[in-house]
C-alpha cells in the first residue's frame, strides 16, 4: 500500500501566515464593525484656555495691560527647500539676519523650531500673504495670547510683563499673576475659561508722565546714573506716581536690560544721607531725650573719644555755632544730629528708627521687596549711633522713606505706601481693596508737627532746600547727600554720591509727598540742596495744578469782573509797640512803607522774637527790631 507524502516545511509555512493574516484581518473588521454598530459617543478632551487675562488700570480707568492675540512662527524643516530664499524674504518682516534665521533653523535638534514667538498681527498678516502664495512653504502660525501695554514705556517697572506662556514675570503682572490669568471653566457655559480679575493701580497716568518727563530731565542734565521721583498721598499711602529712569517699554523687555527693568523703589536699598536726618531727630525728640531748645555746638565737627580713647570724628559741611532741633534740620547739620544721639540709649534709638518702619519690609505686596540694613544694637560700634543720626550705616529703600513720612505728615500715624487701589471682577464689579498692614503711630502728634515745622525753615533763604522754594505754598523740605561705598576699597567713595530730596505740602497740612532720589551724578554738582531741589519745586509746581491744591497767587474773580485779592493782615500799630509774634514777613511788608516807622527785619518765614518788647511806649525815633524764623 502506498504512503501518503508529507507537504514540504515551505509550504507549511506559507498555510500557517495566510491563516494568521486572515485571523488578524477578521479581527479588525469586527472590532470596526462592532463601532460603527455602537450608538455614538461624546469624545471628551481637554479644552485650551481661551478667556482674556485681567486688565491693568490705572485709578482713572486708563488702560495700562490688556489682552491681545499673538502667533508663534514655526518652521517645520523637511518642507523648507531652499533656505537662503526663505530667509530672505522672512528677515525684512521678522526682523531677523538672514544668517540668524538660517543659523536657527541648521542648529535646531528637532525639525520642529520655533522661529519667533509673540509677534503682532502685521507680521502675521503679512506672513500669511506669503504663504498663501507658496513662496515659504514650511512655514507656520501657532495662535497664542499675549499682552500690549497701550502706554508704552509709561510705568514699565511697575506695570512689568508676561512671557511667552503668558505667565507673569515682573511687576504688577507677577505679583498679582494668580489674581489677573484666566481661570479654567467648570462647566458647560465657561468651557472656554474665565477671565481673569483687573488690577486697578493706585497711581494716576498723568502724573506717571509728568513725573517720568521731570525724573528723564534731572537724569540728562546731571549725567546721573539713575533717578527715582516718587509722588504719594500720605493719608491713605496711595502712590500717584513712581518714575523711574532710565525705563523701558515693556511691549519689548527682551530688548531691556536688568537695571532698566528693575523697581528700584522697592528692590534697591542705599544709605539716605541727610534727609534721614528728620527721621533720627523725630526719633531722639519723641523720646524725651532732648526737647526742641536742647542746644548743641557745633565748631566744624562731632568729636568723642570713648572709654578706650578712641577718638571719633564726624566733619561737618560748616561751623553753625549753637543749634537746636530746628537749627540742625534747617543746616542739615550733621555734628548737631551726632550730639543729639549721644543723648539717647541706643537700644531706644534703635527701637525708635524700627518703629518708624526702617529694618523692615513695608508690606506694600511688591515682589522683591527690600528689608533694607540695620544692625542689632549689640552689633553696633561706638561710631555707629552718630553715623545713623546723619544717615549712614543704614540702608532704606525709597518706600521705605515714604512711609516713615506718613508719619511726619499725619501727625505722627503712619501709613504703608500702596500702589494696588482695588482689585475687580473682570466686568468691574466686586471691588477687593488689597491685605494692607493697619496704620500704626509712630511719633506724638506734637513731634510730627514740630518736625514739619522745622522742614520749612528748609526752604527759607538760610536752609539747604531754599531752591524748592515754590513762594504760595509752605514746603516741608529736606534735602541730602549721601556717599556710596566703592565696591573695591570697601570705603567711601570721593566721586559717587546720591543726592536727595523729600517735600511735604502744603506743609501745614499735607496733601502730598514728594521724594527724588538722583544716584551717581557727575554733572557740576552733587549735592542735594543744588540738584535735588529744583526737580522737586518742578514737581511741586505741576502737581499742585493738577491736583488742584488751593494756594496763595490764586486769584478770585467776583461776577463784576473786578479781581479780589487775598486780603493780608497786618499789625495794628497805635502808641504801644504790638506784639509780632508769629506774623509772617508778607504780613510786615506794608509797614516798612510807612515814613513814621523804623522797622528792622532779620531772617525770613515769621517773627519769633522782638526789641522793644510788646506794650512798649512806640517813641518816633525807636528802631523795631524783628527776628524771623
Amino acid at each position: 500500500m502506498e504512503q501518503d507524502q508529507a507537504p514540504p516545511p515551505k509550504k507549511i509555512r506559507f498555510i500557517i501566515f495566510i491563516v494568521f493574516l486572515v485571523v488578524i484581518t477578521a479581527g479588525i473588521i469586527s472590532k470596526y464593525a462592532v463601532l460603527m454598530l455602537q450608538p455614538e459617543k461624546t469624545v471628551t478632551r481637554k479644552q485650551s484656555l481661551t478667556a482674556d487675562r485681567g486688565q491693568i488700570l490705572d485709578r482713572n480707568g486708563r488702560l495700562l495691560a490688556i489682552q491681545t492675540r499673538f502667533g508663534n512662527v514655526t518652521v517645520w524643516r523637511p518642507q523648507t527647500g531652499d533656505l537662503n530664499a526663505l530667509a530672505a524674504l522672512l528677515s525684512p518682516i521678522l526682523d531677523m539676519s538672514e544668517s540668524a534665521i538660517i543659523d536657527k533653523i541648521n542648529l535646531s535638534a528637532t525639525d520642529f523650531i520655533y522661529l519667533k514667538k509673540q509677534v503682532d498681527r502685521d507680521t502675521l498678516r503679512k506672513i500669511d500673504e506669503l504663504a498663501a502664495a507658496r513662496m515659504i512653504d514650511g512655514v507656520g502660525i501657532e495662535p497664542v495670547m499675549g499682552r500690549i501695554y497701550p502706554e508704552g514705556p509709561l510705568a514699565g517697572q511697575i506695570i512689568g510683563f508676561t512671557g511667552d506662556e503668558n505667565i507673569g514675570l515682573a511687576g504688577i503682572e507677577y505679583a498679582f499673576d494668580a489674581e489677573l490669568k484666566a481661570k479654567a471653566g467648570n462647566s458647560i457655559e465657561s468651557v472656554g475659561g474665565i477671565a481673569g480679575n483687573q488690577v486697578v493701580l493706585t497711581i494716576d497716568a498723568t502724573i506717571q508722565y509728568l513725573l517720568e518727563e521731570i525724573a528723564e530731565k534731572t537724569l540728562t542734565e546731571n549725567q546721573a546714573e539713575a533717578v527715582m521721583l516718587l509722588a504719594m498721598e500720605p493719608r491713605s499711602g496711595e502712590i500717584l506716581g513712581a518714575a523711574t529712569m532710565p525705563g523701558f517699554n515693556p511691549n519689548q523687555f527682551k530688548e531691556s536690560g536688568e537695571q532698566a527693568r528693575m523697581i528700584r523703589p522697592v528692590v534697591w536699598a542705599y544709605e539716605p544721607g541727610s534727609v534721614f536726618k528728620v527721621f533720627s531727630l523725630a526719633a531722639i525728640l519723641d523720646s524725651a531725650a532732648i526737647t526742641p531748645q536742647t542746644t548743641f555746638y557745633c565748631d566744624g565737627a562731632y568729636t568723642h573719644t570713648t572709654n578706650l580713647g578712641e577718638s571719633i570724628v564726624i566733619n561737618c559741611l560748616g561751623a553753625h555755632g549753637l543749634v537746636d532741633a530746628r537749627k540742625i534740620i534747617t543746616y542739615s547739620c550733621n555734628a548737631g544730629a551726632a550730639y543729639a544721639s549721644d543723648k539717647m540709649g541706643k537700644t531706644l534709638f534703635y527701637d525708635g528708627i524700627l518703629k518708624l518702619g526702617f529694618g523692615k519690609k513695608t508690606g506694600s505686596g511688591m515682589p522683591g521687596e527690600t528689608a533694607g540694613f540695620l544692625r542689632q544694637p549689640d552689633r553696633w560700634s561706638e561710631r555707629t549711633k552718630p553715623t545713623i543720626a546723619m544717615g549712614q550705616e543704614i540702608a532704606v529703600s525709597a518706600l521705605q522713606m515714604l512711609q516713615a513720612a506718613t508719619a511726619i505728615a499725619n501727625d505722627g500715624v503712619m501709613v504703608t505706601p500702596h500702589i494696588v487701589l482695588q482689585i475687580e471682577d473682570a466686568d468691574g464689579k466686586n471691588p477687593r481693596k488689597p491685605n494692607l498692614p493697619a496704620p500704626v503711630r509712630a511719633l506724638n502728634a506734637q513731634t510730627a508737627r514740630e518736625m514739619r515745622s522745622y522742614m520749612t525753615d528748609v526752604t527759607s533763604s538760610i536752609g539747604t532746600g531754599y531752591r524748592a522754594n515754590i513762594g504760595d505754598i509752605p514746603l516741608a523740605v529736606k534735602t541730602g547727600t549721601a556717599q556710596l561705598i566703592d565696591s573695591k576699597t570697601g570705603k567711601y567713595s570721593d566721586t559717587d554720591f546720591i543726592a536727595s530730596c523729600i517735600a511735604l505740602l502744603p506743609a501745614d497740612e499735607p496733601s502730598l509727598v514728594l521724594y527724588i532720589v538722583i544716584i551717581k551724578p557727575k554733572g557740576s554738582s552733587y549735592l542735594g540742596g543744588r540738584i535735588a531741589a529744583p526737580p522737586i519745586r518742578e514737581s511741586a509746581e505741576a502737581l499742585i495744578n493738577y491736583i488742584g491744591i488751593p494756594r496763595g497767587r490764586n486769584q478770585t474773580a467776583s461776577h463784576t469782573g473786578k479781581i479780589l485779592l487775598p486780603s493780608v493782615n497786618t499789625p495794628l500799630i497805635t502808641d504801644t509797640i504790638p506784639d509780632f509774634t508769629g506774623y509772617s514777613k508778607r504780613q510786615l511788608l506794608p509797614l516798612l512803607l510807612r515814613d513814621d516807622l523804623n522797622i528792622n527785619l532779620n531772617g525770613d518765614g515769621y517773627v519769633v522774637s522782638q526789641s522793644p518788647a510788646a506794650g512798649t511806649a512806640l517813641d518816633q525815633n525807636a528802631v523795631i527790631y524783628l527776628e524771623l524764623k
